[in-house]
C-alpha cells in the first residue's frame, strides 16, 4: 500500500515529527494558509526568509518551515526583518507572530515599519492572550477579563481594532481575517507577498486552552462557529451603525495602495549620491 504524504510535506523540516500547538489552536491553520499560497504562486521556500519573534505563532515558521529562518528575542522580528530586507532586497521577507508580541513590546517596531513602507509580510495572529506564557493579559484582552495576571478583571483599555493602527501609520495593504476563514485568508497571503511595500494581515485565531476557557467560549469548533457568526465583511459593516457594530468581526481587505516603498527609495538615493560624486570627480570638483 503506497504511503499518503501531504502534498505540502516538502515544505516541512525532515526534523519535524509534531508541532507545539496546543490542540484545537489556530496556528495550524495559519500555517498552512501560508504554505498554500506560497504554493499557488509557484514559489519556493528558497524565495523567502522567515521571522519570527516569542509566542504561540513564532513556533509557525520556527522550527517548522524548511527555510531560513530567524527566531528572534520578543517584540523585535519586525526590526530583524527591516535589517534583512535592506541586506537581501530580492529576498521576501515574511513575519509571522502574535499580539502579544509585535503589539506590545513590538508595537513601536510595527507602527514605523508600516510607515516606512518597507517591503515585508506580517501577519499578526491575534488571539487576545499571551497564550504560550500562562495566559496573561495582553493589549488585546478585552477589558473585564479575568487572566493570570488580572484575577479581578482586566482593566486597561485595549486594541480593539490592530488593522486600523496599521493603516493609520501608512501600510499599503491591510487584511484581517479569522481562522474561519482560511480560503480567503489564503487569497490575502498571496497578494501580501506579491505587494511592493508593507502588508500586513490581523488573523483573528482561537486559543482554546486559555483565551477561550477564560472568556467561556468554549472548545475550538464553537470559538470558530462564534467567529462564522459574528464576522461580517467591510461592505456590509459601513450600512450599520457603530452601536450594532459593536461586538462584531469586520473582516476583508481595508487597504491596497501604491505609494513610495523605502527599499527603492534608499536604492534611488544612493544611485543619485554615486551620480553626483562622479560627476564631481569628472568634471575637477571632487
Amino acid at each position: 500500500m503506497n504511503e499518503l504524504v501531504h502534498p505540502y510535506h516538502r515544505f516541512i523540516r525532515p526534523t519535524v515529527t509534531h508541532t507545539t500547538f496546543c490542540p484545537g489552536c489556530g496556528d495550524g491553520t495559519v500555517a498552512q494558509s501560508i504554505l498554500r499560497a506560497i504554493d499557488g504562486l509557484g514559489m519556493d521556500m528558497d524565495d523567502f526568509v522567515f521571522v519570527s519573534g516569542i509566542g504561540c505563532a513564532a513556533w509557525i515558521p520556527s522550527p517548522l518551515f524548511n527555510a531560513d529562518v530567524l527566531h528572534t528575542t520578543h517584540g523585535r522580528p519586525i526590526a530583524f526583518a527591516f535589517g534583512i530586507k535592506m541586506g537581501l532586497p530580492d529576498k521576501k521577507v515574511m513575519v509571522v507572530s502574535g499580539d502579544g508580541d509585535l503589539v506590545a513590546i513590538g508595537g513601536n517596531h510595527l507602527i514605523q515599519n508600516a510607515r516606512r513602507n518597507i517591503e515585508m509580510v506580517v501577519l499578526c495572529v491575534n488571539n487576545g492572550i499571551y497564550g504560550m506564557t500562562g495566559g496573561q493579559a495582553a493589549p488585546t484582552t478585552p477589558m473585564g477579563v479575568k487572566t493570570t495576571t488580572t484575577p479581578y478583571g482586566a482593566f486597561e483599555n485595549f486594541f480593539e481594532d490592530i488593522s486600523g493602527l496599521v493603516i493609520a501609520a501608512g501600510a499599503s495593504f491591510v487584511a484581517r481575517w479569522t481562522t474561519a476563514h482560511p480560503r480567503q485568508l489564503t487569497a490575502s497571503i498571496k497578494k501580501a507577498i506579491q505587494k511592493k511595500g508593507f502588508a500586513f494581515i490581523e488573523v483573528i485565531s482561537q486559543c482554546p486552552v486559555q483565551f477561550g476557557r477564560k472568556m467561556g467560549m468554549g472548545n475550538a469548533i464553537q470559538m470558530l462557529e462564534d467567529y462564522k457568526k459574528r464576522s461580517i465583511s467591510i461592505k456590509e459593516a459601513k450600512k450599520l451603525s457603530p452601536e450594532e457594530l459593536k461586538d462584531r468581526m469586520v473582516v476583508g481587505e481595508f487597504v491596497d495602495l501604491d505609494k513610495p516603498e523605502m527599499v527603492e527609495e534608499v536604492t534611488r538615493m544612493i544611485r543619485r549620491a554615486s551620480g553626483e560624486a562622479q560627476e564631481a570627480v569628472d568634471t575637477g570638483r571632487g
